[in-house]
């Protein structure tokens, strides 16, 4: 249920401004849509937001709600608490929901459970998306315990991860550098060589590098700084964008240029100063508007065939710097600072294979002294 601050219009005489909306499920299968009385401050709304939560649901008989209505009525209560990016994500595991759309929340059985299962075993994606998409039914659930205080217990247990022994796992993709300097070599565009090379040898989230403006580039200092992500809403043909959060606090982070992008950053930074309108707020690849991301992909892919080379993802690109990096001598502390990591694990749960000839220097290291 979003609180709001209504159009200054609305406001009333003493200053009321802020009001909650609520779009509860109801029995009848349609939502329920509701606004509160106007109040001073966000504050006030959100507890008094919380009071008609608590109200709603000592009267509501959760048990009769359907699946859908259940996930829905969370989607709704998540949308002024989570990123947009991350209600995109919440649609497309709904997708996925169909065969438990109309069962009631009460005959929610293991019978039912293990049909999903087989249908979601039956799609051919990795088995970690499938768990991926499994988890949407925890959070709802998850949710709906906290909210409604319904017990789950005897179908939660049930709920178990798909496992499939016999996957191979796909090899993680990259660029050598001998392979990326092939690549490049073929830009002819100075704003997109830049774009490349900052997703190559600065490891950017593909979110980042598309939020970067020239506020961030220091070129005293010889720094690029992340604070920021540049999304996409909507679909390609009403494309639109909007600026969030970095993806965790370890993503905040400034970055030492290369000396290579730092030249080509200098070169494109000057020819853009010469245009009368230009803004230090403008995007670094882009302009009053941040490049899409299929002009990324597309420019990618014909570089890639004239080059010769095998087509890799934009993703890739942050793989190929942590090759690099890691090939290069770099400890996996600098890795998963370099990277905005928010846990040593997390890189190296990703790059442990790559540290395999280390391993081999290590034992050496030790026959050396043993």
């Amino acid at each position: 249920m979003p609180v709001r601050m209504l159009e200054q219009s609305k406001w009333t005489k003493d200053g009321r401004k802020w009001v909650y909306y609520a779009y509860i499920p109801t029995l009848s299968g349609k939502k329920k849509k509701y606004q509160s009385k106007a109040f001073r401050t966000k504050k006030e709304a959100v507890k008094a937001e919380n009071d008609h939560i608590i109200n709603f649901n000592d009267s509501i008989d959760v048990g009769e709600l359907t699946f859908k209505e259940l996930y829905s009525a969370y989607y709704e209560n998540q949308k002024d608490k989570v990123k947009k990016t991350t209600l995109k994500t919440y649609r497309d595991r709904m997708r996925y929901m169909k065969m438990l759309d109309n069962i009631k929340v009460k005959d929610l059985s293991a019978t039912y459970y293990e049909l999903w299962r087989k249908e979601i075993n039956k799609l051919d994606v990795a088995t970690s998306y499938k768990n991926d998409i499994q988890k949407f039914i925890k959070i709802v659930l998850n949710w709906a315990t906290r909210y409604y205080g319904y017990s789950f217990a005897r179908f939660y247990s049930r709920i178990t991860r798909f496992t499939n022994p016999n996957e191979i796992k796909k090899e993680m993709d990259f660029f050598t550098l001998d392979e990326f300097k092939k690549f490049i070599s073929l830009e002819e565009d100075l704003k997109f060589r830049c774009l490349y090379e900052t997703l190559y040898y600065c490891g950017l989230r593909r979110s980042e590098a598309r939020g970067l403006t020239w506020n961030d580039i220091d070129f005293a200092r010889k720094t690029l700084r992340v604070n920021k992500n540049c999304v996409s809403v909507g679909s390609e043909s009403s494309w639109n964008y909007e600026i969030t959060t970095p993806k965790t606090k370890s993503s905040n982070r400034i970055i030492p240029l290369p000396d290579v992008l730092y030249n080509d950053l200098l070169k494109l930074f000057n020819e853009e100063q010469q245009l009368k309108i230009f803004k230090k707020d403008w995007f670094v690849f882009g302009r009053n508007l941040p490049v899409k991301e299929s002009q990324m992909r597309c420019r990618k892919n014909s570089l890639c065939r004239r080059a010769g080379l095998r087509q890799i993802r934009i993703h890739d690109f942050r793989h190929s710097c942590a090759s690099l990096l890691i090939n290069n001598g770099a400890n996996i502390t600098l890795v998963a600072k370099y990277l905005g990591h928010s846990k040593i694990d997390e890189t190296l749960n990703t790059y442990s294979h790559m540290y395999g000839s280390k391993l081999d220097e290590i034992v050496l290291a030790i026959n050396n002294v043993a």
